[in-house]
Formats: structure tokens, C-alpha cells, sequence
């Protein structure tokens, strides 16, 4: 956090939260957008103290609404969930992202790897950054993360084809096109929303069922 920039603001500044362009390059990137940020969220649910966000603007030099970058997704601990953020001001919050994930294309793989790479390395200190292909076309392996030792980003080792990540307490894996998370403590996979969905309608199904069965068998015993 040493790195980070602040200065004497002017009395007005503007900070937009968007710039009109589109959130992702394909379905895939969308999708696995979306996915990741209610997953984590999911996660993360049971503690107040963990921000999750996706595809936001995120200011790191107070006053200069030039220096700001977009990261697909990230997460930071130790700062309220609360209220939502339209944009992330590194100031404000006391602190950058101990997490960021890109989803990469042949369109940003470049800046991913160099302009993103150098700015969450030296200037926000991202504890971990990870980089996921989803159509797998570009970026050798798919799957790459990298955490911050004495100033370095260092190359995560995998453990069982997995890339572990210590911020979150979950592993990284390619399922598909999918980016999916792994609960090593549990032995299984986080839900996707889509999954999460199916399981909540098999389960009021489930107990629509049993609370048919018990009204015939009360309607039995009165009769």
C-alpha cells in the first residue's frame, strides 16, 4: 500500500463508474463473470468484513480520475460489504484488493500481462492475480496465477491440477470454459448460480412432496 498515490484533490472531481463500453468479450466471459462474483459472494456471505465486486472502476490516485483500472474480478478483506460501491476509491477505503482475477482475450491479454500485471504488482500490492482464458486460444496455460513475495509476483504451484489460492481458501480450476472454485476443506465444488438455482427447486419440490404425503395422511387418520 506504500505505493499508492494521493495528493490534494480539486473541490470537484468526477469519478465515473462506467465508460459505456461492453462488460465482456464473449458469452463465456460474461458468464464467467457473473459466476465468479456470486460464488465468492456466496462464499464470503457469512462475513461482513469482505467486499466482492466485478467489472468496476477502481481509482487508485485521489484527484486524478485518469489512474484507474477495471479489474474483472476482485476481492478485498478487512472493509464492510456494505454499502454497495458504484466505483472503488483506493483512498477512501484504506485498501487496495488482496484478490483480482482477469478473464482474458486476444484483446487484452497484452495489457493483462504487462500494463495490469505492473500496476497490481507495484502500485495496489494485489496479494494474488490470477489470469483464466476462457475459450482457451490464448493465454498458455489457460490458467496462470501469481502471488506477491518481497515485491515479486511469484507463479502459484499447483496442488492436484488445482491453483490454490490462500486470500480466498479455495483452489482454482478449468472446467470447460468454466473457472470454477473448489472447497478443499469440504472436498467439493462451490455452485454455480445456475446450479444453486436447480438445488433450491429440487428442494421445494422435495418438501412440496412431503407435505403432500402428510396431508393424505392426515385426511387418512381423520377419516
Amino acid at each position: 500500500m506504500a505505493s499508492i498515490q494521493s495528493r490534494s484533490a480539486p473541490t470537484e472531481v468526477e469519478y465515473p463508474d462506467s465508460d459505456g463500453q461492453p462488460v465482456g468479450e464473449t458469452p463465456q466471459h460474461c458468464d464467467n463473470l457473473h459466476h465468479l462474483v456470486e460464488m465468492l459472494r456466496g462464499w464470503f456471505a457469512d462475513d461482513d468484513h469482505v467486499y466482492v465486486a466485478g467489472n468496476s472502476f477502481l481509482y487508485y490516485v485521489e484527484g486524478d480520475p485518469r489512474r484507474h483500472i477495471s479489474p474483472d474480478v476482485f476481492v478485498v478483506r478487512g472493509i464492510p460489504k456494505q454499502p454497495p460501491r458504484r466505483r472503488y476509491l483506493v483512498w477512501e477505503e484504506k485498501k487496495a484488493p488482496d484478490f483480482v482475477i482477469e478473464l482474458t482475450s486476444q484483446s487484452t491479454m497484452e495489457e493483462d500481462l504487462e500494463d495490469k500485471f505492473q500496476i497490481y504488482r507495484d502500485i495496489l500490492r494485489v496479494q494474488e492475480y490470477f489470469l483464466f482464458d476462457p475459450l482457451d486460444e490464448f493465454l498458455e496455460p489457460r490458467l496462470r496465477g501469481f502471488r506477491l513475495k518481497k515485491g515479486e509476483y511469484v507463479p502459484i504451484r499447483r496442488v492436484k491440477g488445482r491453483l490454490p489460492s490462500k486470500v480466498l481458501g479455495l483452489h482454482l480450476e478449468p472446467r470447460d470454459w468454466e473457472l470454477r472454485l473448489y472447497d478443499p476443506g469440504a472436498e467439493k465444488w462451490l455452485p454455480t448460480p445456475a446450479e444453486d438455482r436447480e438445488a433450491r427447486l429440487r428442494a421445494e419440490a422435495e418438501n412440496e412432496r412431503l407435505r403432500k404425503e402428510l396431508e393424505t395422511l392426515r385426511r387418512k387418520v381423520r377419516e
